[in-house]
């Protein structure tokens, strides 16, 4: 991180620094994961317990914050200013996390790139993605969630992006905007946020139309389906949509593009794919789901498959609101005309899926291990809150 001194820290809450400290070069919330000249900000109500053990670990100083979320936003606008940095936000309903890993996969062998870890994406993550910032970091990329209105706002007022990437529209968090021209507009803030002069690169999306007005910015709407100037290794269609918003942005960035194959490590729990015994594979989507991104995901096992037996492990979709049993219903008739040969469907939504049902992950596993042939492929995928994680690990440990 870009070294802040002491004094930038006084006005948020309560400082225990060490005698030998005069400024802090990094930033945790979780004393386990502190470095030497780290500051811990206390964070939560029980964050002040463990400052003795920050700086027992080499923290220089702890913060405990009268206000935690605002104090992280001022530590990370604070390293934010400090740098030269190009700095691109990401957002979305669906991708987000993957368009990020793919623009970091095509930026980090030119430039030295920092992006956040996995789905760092929210009051807390953001900030820490900020705060490893480093004097000679060139480029930044910050993905930004929301769970309402405002929310992106505020994220994207410390982290002052210059170029904005919005993946797509969808009905996720459902519940708590009510319509989907309600989230457009939630996600739209990003656009709203950019200085003049910058970059908005979005999809070809009616519901973004009546936010893509500013005349003192460059919109660009970006071709989901052209062709792509390089391989990959990956093949899922909207993981190639994916990848051309990411190929706008490394455009706009200045970053040479792959003259052969782009190999993108992507974040845990989404589409890794592992090879099962007996040729068999498993697709393990299990860190979220939302119906636009199930349907994806059930599309792409079919691709997969090639004349595997299919076998889906699907949880609820949650936050979808009123709405919701009728999206699971229309999973339900997808599910049916791709032909998925076995379902295990998980939590009370899902019993719209069809096939067998299961109230809890645990039964799932166990039910999945009964069922599993030589040679099938297996697609697990649901809502974070199902928790299909022990599924996937019950299959490969």
């Amino acid at each position: 991180m870009i070294e802040l001194e002491l004094d930038v820290l006084e006005p948020l809450g309560r400082v225990i620094a060490r005698p030998w400290a005069d400024g802090v070069t990094g930033m945790q919330v979780d004393s386990r994961r502190i470095e030497e000249g780290d500051l811990f900000v206390a964070v939560g109500d029980g964050g002040a317990d463990f400052v003795e053990h920050a700086l027992a670990r080499g923290a220089a100083a702890a913060l405990v914050p009268a206000d935690a979320f605002a104090a992280l936003a001022a530590i990370a606008g604070e390293v934010r200013s400090r740098s030269r940095a190009r700095v691109v936000g990401i957002t979305g309903s669906t991708g987000k996390t993957s368009t990020k890993d793919i623009l970091f996969a095509l930026c980090a062998p030119h430039r030295r790139t920092v992006a956040n870890e996995g789905n760092y994406n929210t009051e807390i993550g953001v900030p820490l993605t900020m705060c490893r910032i480093e004097p000679d970091t060139e480029i930044v990329i910050s993905e930004l969630a929301m769970r309402g209105p405002g929310q992106i706002a505020w994220l994207a007022s410390f982290v002052k992006p210059e170029i904005a990437v919005i993946t797509n529209i969808g009905p996720a968090h459902l519940e708590f905007l009510g319509s989907l021209e309600n989230i457009a507009a939630a996600k739209a803030e990003l656009i709203e946020a950019l200085p003049p002069g910058g970059i908005a690169l979005v999809p070809a999306e009616p519901l973004l139309e009546p936010h893509l007005q500013r005349t003192d910015i460059e919109i660009e709407r970006v071709d989901l389906d052209s062709p792509l100037p390089f391989a990959t290794n990956y093949s899922q269609r909207h993981q190639l949509a994916n990848t051309r918003l990411a190929v706008a942005a490394a455009r706009r960035l200045g970053v040479p593009l792959p003259d052969g194959e782009l190999n993108v490590e992507f974040s845990k729990h989404r589409e890794e794919e592992r090879e099962l015994p007996g040729g068999g594979l498993l697709l393990n989507d299990c860190y979220n789901a939302n119906p636009v991104s199930m349907r994806a995901a059930l599309e792409h096992l079919s691709e997969r498959a090639a004349g595997r037996r299919r076998v889906a492990v699907l949880g609820d979709m949650r936050e979808l609101g009123p709405a919701g049993p009728t999206y699971h219903e229309e999973i339900g008739q997808l599910l049916q005309s791709l032909g998925i040969e076995h379902v295990i469907a998980v939590g009370e939504l899902a019993r719209a899926y069809g096939g067998e049902w299961v109230a809890t992950a645990a039964e799932a596993a166990e039910r999945l291990r009964a069922e599993l042939r030589p040679g099938d492929a297996v697609l697990v995928k649901g809502s974070l809150a199902v928790g299909l994680d022990v599924v996937a690990e019950n299959l490969t440990t």
